[in-house]
């Protein structure tokens, strides 16, 4: 039986792949044209599994039928695609990489024709035995013998991990492969397809003007949710278990369609939580996945937390964008707003603005950068016992959110000043640390779930808690003016209706000079929102030490 594959390229023999037709027929187009084309995307993004399945349809001939309405109906490809990895190059001599690169030239050559069934031709073979690569002009010169010896077959050049090219070779390499595109057609190779992490730009660490200004684009977007869709359904049709549509959705809108973290909440559910597969996968199925997903050690997770913490910068940026309501332009000259980029941390928006890529990244960079010890715990309640949490629940299972709330509300005017000296906390961003902190250890208690329900990147960040299969909804923001506040009310009552939850909780953290404290509640299109603004104090008492660490 396959199976959901969250580690390397996956493969439709072993496991439930997404088809990526329409991009696949999308890149194809591009080779017929002859287009130099570049994908430059974060890691476990799919790259090289796409680029695998590129390959072999063009090592088959034909595409897929689903994509046969983007390219020419009567095509039948007549190409020599090989593939290169350069993942073990970086720290070789400029004499080595050719020659090596060369030998894995020659080999996939080889493989290609086996794989084909056919004899290698003799006048092919002895050039290969006879060519040596020493730089680029001998490279240059080959791919010219090369085209004369594949005709009528033209040479597609597909290399992954180009990011570990040698630095000192890369500008003449480059140049090198821009000279045979100028050259006109027919060319050797006649399409080339360059992957990787870092783009051109980022990897020309001279910063002169780019050696390869020829290129051509290629985006590889995230899993639509018609993608999921697809990606689950072949489980369903293999075993039989189905998803229940609610999962479906919620499985995209957590992951927002990033590959791994997809297949990541299909194999707990599929392989972890032992659920018969005579029942369906339900809410309550997902949310245990879901809680797993946002605590655990993966590769995808300890790629983000460790990119994330590389530059004290990072933090200040990535705080800014989620409480900023106007936006943090996404800018791509700016080096911090870029390096976030390409680890995948960031996603340009609809408006052009920074957007944190999905929700589960978000739960995970706020529990990063949270203190490990805020030192307040222990004041969570006037006689420091935090067992009073299990107070908040009622006796039919239901959490009194009105008096939690009230709770952390008089905790932060009882911290006072000493919010101001948690470790390692911008101070706008101290009050949403704390909040999350009290309630993280309140789910912990009485055995719920707490995650980040509604992508950010404007200011505003939804926590969402599961207990005894009812939702909870708590809307956070910053003090920008009363007009903001008022449509903030507005905003959670839309929120809300579409979850389908009567009542709603909206707190407001307050940092002006002379903040004004409120709670009302109110009726808001026939559902119950109750507001709260927290002063957040902007100085620390006179006489007093700030022991926070300055950056």
């Amino acid at each position: 039986m396959r199976r959901f594959g969250t580690q390397g390229p996956v493969n439709s023999q072993e496991h439930y792949v997404v088809s990526r037709s329409d991009e696949i027929a999308d890149y194809i187009k591009r080779v017929e044209d002859g287009k130099y084309v570049v994908l430059f995307a974060p890691r476990q993004t799919g790259k090289t599994t796409f680029f695998q399945a590129a390959l072999e349809t063009l090592t088959v001939g034909t595409i897929p039928n689903t994509a046969a309405a983007q390219v020419k109906s009567d095509t039948k490809f007549n190409y020599f695609p090989i593939q290169l990895n350069f993942d073990v190059y970086k720290n070789t001599s400029v004499a080595d990489f050719y020659d090596n690169f060369y030998q894995d030239v020659c080999e996939a050559i080889e493989k290609l024709f086996q794989r084909r069934c056919e004899i290698l031709p003799d006048a092919l073979s002895q050039f290969m035995e006879d060519t040596k690569l020493t730089n680029h002009h001998a490279m240059r010169r080959c791919f010219r013998h090369l085209e004369r010896l594949l005709t009528p077959q033209k040479l597609v050049l597909i290399i992954d991990e180009f990011d570990g090219i040698p630095q000192a070779a890369l500008s003449d390499f480059l140049h090198t492969l821009r000279h045979i595109y100028i050259s006109g057609k027919p060319r050797c190779p006649h399409s080339v397809g360059i992957v990787g992490v870092k783009s051109i730009a980022q990897l020309n660490y001279d910063r002169s003007i780019s050696p390869f200004n020829i290129q051509d684009e290629f985006h590889l977007p995230n899993f639509t949710f018609e993608q999921v869709q697809e990606l689950l359904a072949q489980y369903t049709d293999e075993v039989g278990q189905s998803f229940v549509p609610e999962v479906v959705a919620s499985i995209h809108k957590q992951t927002a369609g990033q590959p791994v973290l997809v297949n990541r909440v299909a194999q707990i559910l599929t392989e972890e939580l032992d659920i018969p597969i005579t029942e369906p996968i339900t809410m309550s199925h997902f949310s245990m996945a879901h809680s797993e997903l946002l605590h655990e050690r993966n590769t995808n997770i300890e790629h983000l937390t460790t990119n994330i913490r590389r530059k004290p910068r990072f933090e200040s940026v990535l705080m800014r964008i989620m409480e900023q309501d106007e936006g943090v332009d996404f800018n791509m000259d700016d080096d911090i707003i870029s390096e976030l980029a390409t680890y995948g941390v960031i996603k340009k928006s609809a408006d052009g603005m920074c957007q944190i890529l999905n929700p589960i990244y978000l739960y995970r960079i706020m529990r990063t950068f949270k203190p490990t010890v805020n030192g307040l715990e222990n004041q969570y309640f006037p006689n420091g016992d935090n067992e009073e949490f299990l107070n908040y629940v009622t006796a039919e299972g239901v959490i009194d959110m009105e008096s939690l709330l009230d709770n952390f509300r008089d905790f932060i005017v009882r911290a006072g000043f000493k919010i101001l000296q948690v470790p390692d906390t911008p101070q706008e961003s101290v009050g949403r640390h704390l909040l999350f902190a009290y309630l993280d250890q309140f789910v912990k208690l009485i055995g719920g779930f707490m995650h980040i329900e509604v992508q950010t990147g404007r200011g505003r960040m939804d926590i969402i808690i599961t207990h005894n299969q009812r939702k909870y909804i708590i809307e956070t923001k910053i003090w920008r003016g009363d007009s903001r506040y008022q449509a903030g009310k507005k905003q959670l009552a839309a929120y809300l209706n579409t979850e389908g939850v009567k009542a709603g909780y909206y707190i407001v953290f307050d940092h002006r000079e002379n903040p004004e404290p409120r709670v009302e509640t109110e009726m808001i299109e026939g559902l119950t929102i109750r507001s709260y603004v927290i002063p957040v104090l902007q100085e620390l008492p006179s006489g007093s030490q700030d022991t926070r660490e300055i950056s």
